[in-house]
């Protein structure tokens, strides 16, 4: 017979102190909270025990004589009135929101709605049947790990180089790595993975969502699964799939790994909407334990409001559920050692309560919180409501997705109009989106190519997106990409097709190392991955997705050793990573200008020559913050043939010494290099980026 005391109302969640377990749960409109025990398969109920207290609106009970291992869920009492936001259901087994690991996945079945469905479904009306045997049991987890003397890289803004990679893609078909390890957390710390991150010069792995996830039912029903992991439904928990034999130590060993590499580990993360869609969604969580608290809801309290897209949006603006966002991102950094977090869909979850602001209250919490104002900090600066679109406007202490970066530089190698002005701003850190806030070059995050939407290798192969796979008739993903095929759809052996697009690929990521602001790589691009067509490979766990490490690298064998040189590159020239934006001034050292824009014709650039809609190609002369008189100038051609580049005759005196070029396959000049003085000339290839060091 179990004891059950009295408990305490803090911490929320279940906690062992090596007696028992303290149970706590938040919920302002119920009217009791059952909490139920499972024997360790996790299908038959043990015990089941009303929490005895409620304090503040949280329910609590301590029960003596369980610990780590122990699987529970609760049964939330309370009015089931759906037109005045409450969906309290007694007969759905709900999961811990502070739950700290998930056993078991989701089995889709009618019970997990807490309203009558099926043909005659009504979402007034209450469904009565058990969903136990369909839903994750919460486990109880012991959190000690011998951290030993673990130290955070802490890599300044300046020197972050991001790689956004897939736990599972990253590692399920690395032939080094055992296979009973592959696709799991333990396998993000093997010595092949690590020492590929360290080799290409990364410092920082950016991981897609692994907070516990659901497979959406009407992907299941299409025998697919939500690979990407934007469907949270526990924010505490590692996603169950990726533990493998090693559990929740693999994780902690892995970050331990790659910290002593000096790489941090950042993390997508979800909280703008959880798995539970709609009104019309299934009941696993939150809509159960307190409906009206825990999302917005729309005039008419039956529904949602949602600028997510997904079917709901979390309600920030209610303190519980701002804590609960807040404990779960202090507790990835106090119990993983995670180095910062990347916010999908940030805005939604700065609206208060509708409309976007600056100070929004997850914002000032986190800019004074002493745990949280200490890690990296990104927002994806948008979602899909009215106003959400919000590059440039989160505050200082946050880096932010410069999808705008990524546009412009797209559509200014594929060779559009009238891109220059805006081409120049991205290379400079787009002073005009972050410097009015008194931010730095490293507000922006500068990629061309990211998860969410083509591979480096598809964004130089294919015109249109090819999503026929993902079951949704090619209607999902953009269609508006800024790609281009270079005159075949897809895979070639056309040795003149290979070129062009090899050379595409060495500008478009040279553009981004050579750019102010924090350089973002995609996983695989270094290897030039594919993933035939599709630009929203959200659904697709296979090889899709997944990386081959052998089969990629044949599609363009030089492109790795390209991607290191050009990283090597940034580290080793400070004027590729300033902390001041280039304002076009005289510096005091020498009264040079820090940034000098220059026209092939041999002058510096005119306001003509800026209004010209069809100029693609220029130079620009920039030095690093110390003023010390290190200087690089960069040659840019995006026309389709070679231009003749007359350097100004009263340019800076000495020498300019050829060091790096794009229309070679691994980047670095060797031999013969060229060498500029004023009034000398150089022949750039067409796409193509040249870079000359000052002597």
């Amino acid at each position: 017979m179990l004891r059950v005391d009295d408990g305490s109302p803090f911490p929320l969640g279940a906690t062992w102190d090596g007696r028992g377990v303290n149970f706590s749960l938040f919920s302002a409109h119920a009217t009791s909270v059952d909490l139920c025990l499972f024997d360790p398969t996790g299908r038959r109920e043990t015990a089941r025990i009303s929490l005895p207290q409620q304090t503040d609106e949280v329910w609590h009970g301590y029960v003596n004589g369980i610990g780590p291992g122990q699987l529970y869920g609760y049964r939330v009492h309370g009015p089931y009135e759906p037109r005045h936001g409450h969906r309290f259901n007694p007969h759905k087994l709900l999961i811990d929101p502070y739950a700290r690991l998930l056993h078991g996945q989701i089995r889709w079945h009618d019970s997990l709605y807490g309203y009558r469905s099926g043909p005659h479904r009504n979402d007034l009306i209450p469904d009565r049947r058990d969903s136990a045997g369909m839903v994750p049991k919460c486990m109880v987890v012991d959190p000690s790990y011998p951290w030993d003397d673990d130290r955070a890289p802490r890599t300044p803004w300046t020197d972050t180089v991001i790689y956004e990679a897939h736990v599972k893609g990253l590692t399920i078909l690395h032939p080094d790595i055992p296979v009973p390890v592959r696709g799991t957390f333990e396998a993000l710390g093997h010595p092949a993975i690590v020492d590929h991150l360290v080799k290409l010069g990364v410092t920082a792995v950016e991981f897609l969502p692994i907070h516990g996830f659901v497979d959406d039912r009407f992907l299941v029903e299409k025998g697919l699964r939500n690979y990407w992991g934007y469907s949270s439904a526990a924010f505490f928990a590692p996603e169950a799939r990726y533990l493998g034999e090693a559990g929740i130590v693999g994780l902690k060993t892995a970050i331990r790994t790659l910290h002593e590499a000096g790489i941090e580990v950042i993390l997508d993360v979800v909280y703008n909407h959880t798995a539970e869609g709609d009104h019309l969604g299934p009941t696993l969580c939150f809509r159960g334990i307190d409906n009206a608290v825990y999302y917005k809801l729309g005039h008419d309290p039956q529904l949602y409001w949602d600028v997510t897209g997904t079917g709901n949006t979390l309600n920030l603006d209610h303190p519980r559920v701002l804590q609960m966002v807040l404990d779960s991102l202090r507790y990835w950094v106090e119990v993983y050692h995670v180095d910062g977090f990347r916010f999908d869909l940030a805005s939604a979850l700065a609206r208060e309560p509708h409309e976007f602001s600056h100070r929004a209250g997850i914002l000032r919490a986190i800019a004074q919180d002493p745990v949280l104002n200490r890690v990296k900090l990104i927002a994806e600066p948008w979602d899909l409501g009215h106003g959400g679109y919000r590059v440039g406007q989160f505050p200082m202490g946050w880096s932010e997705w410069n999808d705008q970066f990524r546009d412009t530089v797209r559509a200014f190698w594929r060779g559009d109009m009238d891109q220059l002005p805006k081409f120049t701003r991205a290379l400079t850190g787009s002073r005009e989106i972050y410097g009015w806030s008194k931010r730095t070059p490293s507000a922006s995050i500068n990629y061309v190519c990211s998860h969410d939407g083509f591979t480096l290798q598809d964004l130089v192969s294919y015109n249109d997106r090819h999503n026929e796979a993902n079951g949704e008739a090619n209607q999902d993903g953009h269609p508006h990409n800024l790609s281009f095929n270079w005159g075949v759809e897809g895979p070639t052996d056309d040795p003149n097709v290979l070129a062009i697009r090899s050379r595409m690929k060495r500008s478009l990521l040279a553009t981004v190392f050579f750019s102010q602001g924090v350089p973002m790589i995609l996983m695989g691009d270094e290897f030039s991955r594919s993933q035939q067509g599709n630009n929203n490979a959200y659904a697709q766990d296979n090889e899709t997705s997944w990386l081959d490490w052998q089969a990629s690298r044949e599609q363009d064998p030089a492109f790795l050793d390209f991607v290191r040189a050009l990283v090597d590159l940034r580290r080793r020239f400070d004027a590729f990573r300033r902390r001041t934006f280039l304002t076009g001034d005289p510096v005091p050292t020498d009264n040079l200008k820090d940034v000098y824009w220059l026209a092939p014709e041999g002058r510096e650039m005119s306001h003509k020559d800026w209004a010209d809609a069809d100029r693609r190609t220029f130079g620009v002369q920039i030095g690093n913050d110390a003023w010390d008189g290190n200087r690089l100038l960069l040659l840019l051609n995006a026309a389709e043939h070679r231009v003749r580049f007359h350097l100004p005759k009263d340019f800076v005196s000495g020498r300019w010494i050829q060091t790096f070029d794009t229309s070679l396959a691994e980047g670095v000049v060797r031999g013969h290099r060229s060498v500029l003085k004023p009034g000398s000339t150089f022949h750039i290839e067409a796409k193509s980026v040249v870079l000359f060091q000052h002597e």
